[in-house]
């Protein structure tokens, strides 16, 4: 079966400018930065107390987005990719692509008590590329297609010469084996993640430079297949998608906040130039994360706009008798959101909130969400109101009573 990642990576080469495609992913290889924590609050706790999911359950919410299949790509930890991809099959017969986390550098390490986020950045690789593949080292050749073929390489470069140019040699030696055993990467570039680094005026076009400055000396075989940045805002993005169209820009969706936070993001860096977008711990934290990611297609797709997201999600929520974490009031506000797994001080430039009963203008663009059993409608003859009925009730059939 072709993977729609591979349809879109070439629908959008073939017309940088016009193609409508967009790559949503979802990253559920959070255990390989929080540990126990990383699956998220289990709802069935007291008030008083702290417990987690486990990482079984954690297994079975990526089981349940790979059934969906409205994302492209789902992004693990190399031992979970391995229980999923390799012993039970699941993406043999679907659109999604595996994904692994290739590399672990220091800053990610976000585990309770830890201060090691808080330093610069080091470069520190736990997965095997032929872990990923076959399941043990020394993959034969016809081993390889296996297992997943796809991971995520992290660099964060703070202005620092030795550290920089350390991750620099890690990073050309990770693409030189990848290169050999067949294995394509996408290029996470966090912000700096030590204070001072670089001036916030120059941070957007810091984090531009040292991406085209990264990639220029790399031929089309060991170029990532996309990039994963902060939403640094729209003059940044603008820059950065004019500079090389075929640089496909997709963006990072940050700590957990406002569900109109999360919507915005990814509505604004489409709307400058984005291709892609990867949540994590905003999917992870929804009250319902089946619904939240048709919705993120939703929007990816010109559906709908991010208000008017916020309340048909929010009367979904109602419809299968879920408690929101916020009031629909609270949820459409804008909150300010860190862009490091450590929480630095380093922020996303979102437009400013509008008001909570500002009405959106309809999108023209048809539903194109995988897996719908009826017909898209008309979305530009309907009202606002009529719009929210469908999701309501198209989305409440899809997710059960």
């Amino acid at each position: 079966m072709q993977k729609s990642l591979d349809r879109k990576l070439a629908a959008i080469h073939d017309d940088p400018q016009g193609c409508p495609d967009f790559i949503l992913a979802d990253a559920k290889d959070a255990d390989m930065a929080f540990g126990i924590g990383a699956p998220g609050l289990s709802p069935e706790r007291h008030d008083t107390e702290l417990k987690y999911k486990t990482l079984g359950e954690y297994r079975d919410q990526i089981r349940a987005v790979i059934r969906q299949g409205i994302v492209d790509i789902v992004l693990m930890s190399a031992s979970t990719s391995e229980q999923l991809t390799l012993r039970e099959g699941l993406f043999d017969n679907s659109h999604v692509t595996p994904a692994i986390r290739a590399n672990d550098a220091t800053d990610v390490h976000a585990f309770r008590g830890s201060r090691i986020p808080q330093a610069p950045a080091h470069p520190f690789r736990t997965a095997s590329i032929d872990h990923a593949q076959c399941g043990h080292l020394d993959c034969a050749p016809e081993e390889r297609p296996r297992g997943a073929n796809l991971g995520l390489y992290s660099v964060t470069f703070n202005n620092d010469l030795q550290l920089d140019l350390h991750t620099l040699e890690q990073y050309n030696a990770f693409r030189a084996e990848a290169e050999r055993k067949g294995f394509r990467h996408f290029l996470e570039v966090f912000n700096p993640n030590v204070p001072g680094a670089v001036s916030d005026e120059q941070l957007p076009y810091f984090i531009n430079d040292v991406i085209a400055r990264t990639l220029a000396g790399v031929a089309s075989a060991g170029r990532p297949v996309f990039l994963k940045i902060p939403y640094n805002g729209p003059h940044a993005m603008q820059e950065l998608v004019a500079y090389d169209p075929h640089l496909i820009v997709g963006v990072l969706g940050g700590s957990a906040g406002t569900t109109l936070d999360a919507f915005t993001l990814l509505f604004e860096a489409k709307k400058y130039g984005a291709r892609a977008a990867l949540f994590g711990r905003k999917i992870n934290q929804a009250e319902n994360q089946l619904a939240f990611i048709e919705f993120l297609r939703h929007i990816a797709d010109g559906v709908i706009e991010p208000i008017e997201a916020v309340r048909a999600y929010h009367a979904v929520l109602e419809k299968l008798g879920q408690k929101p974490h916020r009031s629909l009031e609270d949820d459409l506000t804008l909150q300010t959101n860190v862009m490091s797994y450590g929480g630095s001080s380093t922020f996303t430039s979102l437009p400013p909130a509008r008001k909570s009963g500002e009405s959106s203008e309809a999108a023209t663009s048809p539903a194109t969400t995988a897996g719908a059993d009826d017909e898209s409608p008309d979305f530009s003859s309907m009202s606002s109101e009529e719009r929210l009925a469908y999701h309501r009730q198209r989305l409440g059939r899809l997710l059960g009573p």
